[in-house]
């Protein structure tokens, strides 16, 4: 890491919200938006993700870091700005699975990449179906953590074919990894192996779902 990115993630980890907006500050003087969030923001959340991954960090420095990376992006790009990356519409959430980490990094991730989602919480199958509907969703992100939450996937593959929505179901999270074929067995439409594969993902389905 240079040492812009060792300050920046240093000012993550210790919740500095001063230091860490006064960096990004000096880097809108040479840098664009995009660049900022595509260089130095979503690093940084990687980074902090693999530390939390190996046990160096702990978990309320990960989920502070997301939240300032939000206030941060909210700063540079706001929700309706034209720099916003062209998108269907889309959410992410956790089915019945009380582990939101995973949730919280790629939420975070999108963001920063430039992305706007809804953020469902955790849902069960039939509310999650019905907030699909309502918001007209493309793509729903589903994160998890435990096996069964990944196996209620089926369900709610199912559920939104006979209510006729046509939403791609991005899964992503441990079970995934551990079955590389469970995400095929659950009817999703694609999966993540990290929270940086998401906007590539995305990107895939961008095409005409405005």
């Amino acid at each position: 890491m240079t040492e812009i990115d060792e300050n920046f993630v240093r000012a993550l980890l210790t919740l500095n919200r001063l230091a860490a907006k006064r960096i990004v500050a000096e880097l809108s003087e040479t840098m664009t938006p995009l660049e900022i969030a595509e260089g130095i923001i979503v690093k940084a959340l990687e980074r902090i993700g693999a530390r939390w991954q190996k046990g160096d960090v702990a978990l309320s420095q990960v989920y502070m870091s997301g939240r300032i990376c939000e206030e941060l992006m909210d700063g540079l790009l706001p929700p309706g700005a034209p720099e916003r990356k062209n998108q269907p519409q889309m959410a992410i959430a956790t089915l019945e699975d009380y582990h939101l980490l995973g949730k919280r990094i790629v939420y975070s991730v999108l963001r920063a990449e430039g992305f706007d989602l809804k953020d469902y919480g955790r849902v069960t199958v039939d509310e999650a179906v019905r907030r699909a509907g309502e918001d007209r969703l493309r793509v729903l992100l589903i994160s998890t953590l435990m096996l069964p939450s990944a196996l209620h996937v089926r369900d709610l593959v199912m559920q939104l074919k006979s209510a006729r929505l046509e939403v791609k179901v991005v899964v992503g999270g441990a079970p995934f990894l551990f079955d590389p074929e469970l995400w095929r067995e659950v009817g999703a439409d694609a999966m993540g192996r990290s929270a940086s594969d998401a906007a590539g993902i995305i990107g895939k389905f961008t095409e005409g779902a405005q």
